[in-house]
């Protein structure tokens, strides 16, 4: 994979239980890693829900290969958030393809 093709920083998180001081289990996202990026907006649409425009925009995230990324992931970029929805590998595993929806904020 061309590093010239990774032109935005991102930030990996993951979902995960962490016990706080009192010995009790709180929900948290950890950083992951700190990596380049490649930022695809693939479409978006806008829809009227509960009397309330939504819009959606699905997104491709390619990054170096990770083992440690999945699902339960998210990825912050430029003050936006994606949930990750798939995790696709790249040939010979040089890269991942992170399928990802914009999250509202």
């Amino acid at each position: 994979m061309r590093a010239g093709l990774l032109l935005n920083r991102v930030t990996i998180q993951k979902h995960q239980r962490i016990k706080d001081a009192a010995g009790q289990y709180i929900e948290s996202w950890v950083t992951v890693a700190q990596v380049w990026a490649n930022i695809r907006h693939l479409n978006g649409s806008e829809s009227i829900k509960a009397n309330a425009v939504t819009s959606v925009v699905n997104a491709s995230i390619r990054v170096r290969s990770r083992t440690e990324v999945d699902a339960s992931c998210r990825v912050l970029h430029d003050g936006k958030t994606y949930d990750v929805e798939a995790v696709l590998p790249g040939p010979r595993q040089t890269y991942i393809d992170l399928v990802c929806k914009l999250v509202a904020t």
